[in-house]
């Protein structure tokens, strides 16, 4: 059953008119994609057992390209390592000239499975201060950067090791501050210098997973491998949100790890990166939607050998190109103008876990961002949130008499420390299953949304998307059609005439109900998202 969250909103009809999406029909995607790769551009990466099994005749490389121009793609990443196994020179040195020459860009990657030593907890990733561990590390990059001027990592640069070995080297300090030391050395001392020792002119981008709550428990470290390499990616496979296998993750979460890597790497943020696995093919293009919002400038279709055996996402996904091309230039050098939702790196979210994806999931416009900017009219505060700065930064927003939304679990983080939490402040009930949120009726959160300029009605799973460019971006994630009722208590819709709208997917349409300049209504089809600018 779908769960309103209710304002008061009254308004006469004024005006109805049905917003239909634009059609990929008889679009030449290729060229499509050229005329837009200034600002953002599909890739696809050839693992290193792409590279063998579907690269390694003419035969094979041809049927690649075509595939790559039918989907929008312009960039391919070739991998020259995984899983133990190490991509052939003449196959893989081929495979990129050819590329180049049908007019691709063509990057390397490396994921680094299978080094050396296994870790004693997840296998496929390595004891990183075993020797052989770091000479496999040193051999693979300088390896990448003989064939390639920019090298993709993927996910797997972390660690869970409790060796024996590990255990020593650790000595007193917690396991999180050990990895993370361990890891930044390691980026520094065996991935970038052998790397730089062959090629000078090497760069080398760190694809950050999907799981930021968790980044240094394992050894990522986003304030300080952002300063070190030359650009940073982020994991927005969100896949579809009821799987178990894949984590019943919100779909929301692809477009809040997105803007808060974007805003933690600015112009060294370069894309998303998602895939396949555990999607239907609305899940699909809801993570390429979500890439798009959250800023991304390129999305990785990850991977070849899996997305061509995927007829029905990549048909989907095909069908809403146009629409991602309108919708990115649309987002372009633009910025969240929602309430304030800080994620501190390398913080503890405690029983917090990603609950801001769930909170963005209720009809509140969320500003995700590294740190605790006062500058925003409202904010959104969890118990990732916290710092020695979080007092202060609390007493702020208060004395300011901004909007302010705490989680329970937050508030109880608070009381310890003895931070003062008055009855002005909204406090977000968190169950032990934070999907419970979906079950909620969250009024209380109306306040959020006057303080960003936007004040909703609506079923939870939707999301809006506020910008500072005045674009307004609305979700629908449910399964059943929703009508969303909007009041802008800052600013105002544009006239018919003059208001430009990007509907999802190619075969929807959205009627928009107008009020007032100021109050209307969506009648949204399931899975579907508008943009108003």
């Amino acid at each position: 059953m779908l769960k309103r969250i209710v304002f008061p909103l009254a308004f006469s009809l004024i005006g109805l008119f049905a917003i239909t999406a634009r059609s990929a029909e008889n679009t030449d995607l290729w060229s499509l994609a050229r005329q837009n790769e200034g600002v953002f551009r599909f890739s696809t990466l050839f693992t290193a057992q792409d590279v063998r099994d579907r690269l390694g005749t003419e035969a094979g490389i041809g049927e690649a390209i075509e595939f790559c121009r039918a989907n929008a793609i312009t960039r391919a990443f070739m991998e020259v390592y995984r899983d133990g196994y190490t991509a052939d020179e003449k196959t893989i040195t081929h495979a990129r000239d050819r590329f180049r020459e049908a007019g691709f860009t063509v990057s390397g990657c490396v994921t680094p499975t299978g080094l050396g030593v296994a870790s004693t907890g997840y296998k496929p990733v390595s004891n990183y201060e075993a020797p052989e561990t770091l000479r496999d590390c040193e051999r693979v990059f300088a390896y990448a950067a003989s064939l390639f001027d920019l090298i993709m990592i993927d996910d797997f640069l972390f660690t869970d090791d409790e060796s024996e070995l590990s255990t020593r080297a650790r000595g007193n300090r917690p396991w999180p501050e050990y990895r993370l030391d361990l890891m930044l050395r390691v980026s520094r001392d065996h991935i970038i210098a052998p790397a730089r020792a062959v090629n000078p002119s090497a760069e080398i981008i760190i694809k950050f997973p999907q799981w930021y709550d968790n980044f240094h428990n394992r050894g990522y470290d986003v304030d300080k491998q952002t300063a070190l390499f030359d650009w940073i990616w982020v994991g927005t496979e969100t896949r579809d949100p009821d799987n178990e296998r894949w984590g019943r993750t919100a779909q929301y979460e692809a477009n809040f790890i997105m803007r808060w890597l974007t805003e933690q790497g600015g112009k060294k943020c370069g894309g998303g990166w998602f895939d396949t696995y555990g999607t239907s093919p609305e899940t699909y293009v809801e993570q390429a939607r979500q890439t798009v919002l959250g800023g991304a400038r390129e999305a990785m279709l990850f991977h070849y050998g899996e997305i061509v055996k995927r007829a029905d996402v990549m048909a989907a996904l095909r069908n809403e190109i146009p629409q991602l091309f309108d919708l990115a230039q649309t987002v372009a050098g633009a910025r969240p103008a929602g309430a304030l939702a800080p994620k501190i790196p390398n913080s503890a979210a405690g029983k917090d876990q990603y609950i801001f994806d769930f909170i963005g999931m209720l009809g509140v416009p969320l500003a995700p961002m590294p740190s605790l900017d006062p500058s925003y009219p409202a904010a959104v505060f969890a118990v990732s949130s916290w710092s020695d700065d979080f007092p202060a930064a609390f007493k702020a927003y208060l004395d300011a008499k901004k909007p302010v939304a705490i989680t329970s679990n937050l508030a109880a983080l608070l009381k310890e420390k003895g931070v003062e939490v008055p009855e002005s402040v909204i406090v977000i009930g968190v169950p032990g299953d934070p999907r419970g949120l979906y079950n909620a009726d969250p009024a209380a959160l109306r306040k959020i949304g006057d303080g960003v300029g936007v004040r909703v009605s609506a079923p939870t799973r939707v999301s809006i998307y506020k910008y500072d460019n005045g674009a307004l971006a609305i979700e629908n994630f449910n399964n059943e059609a929703v009508e969303v009722d909007i009041e802008l208590t800052q600013g105002a819709l544009p006239e018919e005439k003059s208001l430009k709208t990007i509907v999802f997917p190619s075969s929807g349409s959205v009627e928009l109900i107008r009020g007032s300049d100021k109050q209307f209504t969506l009648k949204m089809k399931p899975r579907s998202l508008i943009v108003l600018h």
